[in-house]
């Protein structure tokens, strides 16, 4: 091992040497856990780097990476210098924290953690997500960024990144995960993921369930928050998709008769809808890329200058792997990081509209805490055969329970114990015909995209 290769596993070991609550296995929600003390607290010895940049602060069950990922994209291509901090990392802890979409090098992560111990030593209790996203609010602060999109990790009101005061706060989709956290009702998530929205500061909020719309539009009432949504203030509707990238309309309430028209006539008036492409797949990435076109069109009216053709490039040039993710052709390799029931059912949605009914292998590996019985009621009825695997993370659910809950639903299914191994009984069962689907949970699909791509160094 290099010498940089040992002081990188020695700072990440110290990083993880702390309470890191998404490695516990029955994590339970209690004030002492989760509160914003120990963050103010750091923040504060730290000379508050987080109030050096506006923010953009981004919360929700699924989609807040994709859309986050776009919206600093088109920062970027319209020459805004742009911090984006996101959780958890797919195959490399550095892709946690970029500036201008290039991930912080292994030695400017060492140099950071070496900065703030002394400091993380005077703050008792301090925990892993605290200590990382302390180091992003600082490098955002060194690098002098122009703005940073901030990424929640566990639901909003007491995630460590609710200390910043946003430029705008983004909410997308809403759905069960982390109940034993954040709440076992849909209103519930929504108050927890709606406690970001800070008084008189703008809101964009993705198309939700009722439950959770009705929440989240009390919450703007009475901090006052302007709201935009998605369903109400613009809207969006497919154009065309392959497995190369899909393209979309998108239009905003005024121009609502002028799309009536349009559609009238079949798409021949001088007027249509501004249309867009990207390279990501799935209906559900659509509707994050209209959320994050009703964020821009925000900070458009706050002041920042970013122009239709930015949006544009931004959006086509847009990169987020492990989301319905091809790696491969042949035989067909897509990995996802689906992890509950909703976002299953995105998966089985976009499985339907891309693979014109090829029969599927489901390589499927997940945590012991989800919601797997749900997930399979989506994706399951498309499966020829499942292979069964478990990542190297200490919440993950041993393959022979998942063979058993795949028999109950009268599958074939096998058992594997890494999953190297279950990626190539996988390809076994495809032959030339079939899809490897690999889901169930990002460390999965991040093993695999790291044994047909590579590049991993010491993933955790």
């Amino acid at each position: 091992m290099s010498d940089l290769a040992q002081k990188l596993q020695q700072t990440l070991d110290y990083i993880y040497s702390f309470v890191d609550y998404s490695l516990t296995r029955q994590l339970r929600y209690s004030p002492e856990k989760f509160n914003l003390d120990r963050m103010r607290e750091l923040m504060r010895i730290m000379g508050n780097p987080h109030m050096d940049y506006p923010v953009v602060h981004i919360a929700g069950t699924k989609g807040k990476g994709s859309t986050g990922a776009m919206i600093a994209n088109i920062l970027v291509t319209a020459g805004y210098k742009t911090g984006f901090y996101t959780s958890p990392h797919l195959q490399d802890f550095t892709e946690r924290i970029q500036v201008n979409g290039v991930s912080i090098t292994h030695e400017r992560l060492i140099d950071l953690v070496e900065s703030i111990k002394p400091l993380v030593a005077q703050v008792p209790e301090i925990t892993t997500f605290e200590i990382t996203t302390a180091i992003a609010f600082k490098e955002f602060s060194d690098r002098r960024v122009d703005v940073a999109v901030v990424e929640v990790g566990l639901g909003g009101r007491l995630d460590a990144t609710n200390v910043v005061d946003p430029l705008v706060s983004v909410i997308t989709s809403l759905s069960f995960d982390h109940m034993n956290v954040l709440g076992d009702s849909i209103a519930q998530i929504a108050a927890e993921k709606g406690g970001i929205i800070k008084a008189g500061k703008p809101v964009v909020l993705a198309p939700q369930w009722k439950e959770a719309r009705e929440v989240i539009e009390g919450i703007a009432i009475e901090r006052r928050a302007p709201l935009t949504m998605i369903g109400r203030d613009y809207f969006y509707g497919e154009h065309s998709r392959s497995l190369e990238g899909q393209t979309f309309f998108l239009w905003s309430s005024g121009e609502q008769e002028l799309v009536k028209e349009y559609i009238a006539s079949g798409g021949r008036t001088e007027w249509e809808p501004d249309h867009f492409t990207i390279p990501l797949l799935g209906l559900h990435q659509v509707e994050n890329a209209a959320t994050a076109y009703a964020t821009i069109q925000v900070m458009r009216e706050i002041g920042f200058n970013v122009s239709r053709e930015a949006i544009a490039t931004g959006f086509l040039s847009v990169n987020w792997p492990g989301r319905f993710e091809i790696l491969k052709r042949n035989p067909l390799i897509i990995i996802d990081s689906a992890h509950n029931q909703d976002s299953a059912l995105r998966l089985r949605l976009a499985m339907d509209d891309y693979l014109n009914g090829k029969p599927i292998i489901l390589l499927f590996g997940s945590s012991e805490d989800k919601d797997v019985r749900g997930m399979f009621n989506h994706l399951l009825p498309r499966v020829r055969v499942l292979v069964a695997t478990r990542s190297t993370h200490p919440r993950a659910m041993e393959p022979e329970l998942l063979v058993e809950l795949a028999n109950q639903f009268g599958k074939r299914a096998i058992e594997t114990q890494s999953v190297e191994e279950g990626l190539a009984e996988a390809i076994r069962f495809a032959g030339k015909d079939a899809v490897v689907m690999v889901t169930g949970s990002i460390f999965v699909a991040a093993a695999v995209r790291d044994l047909i791509i590579g590049q991993t160094q010491y993933q955790i």
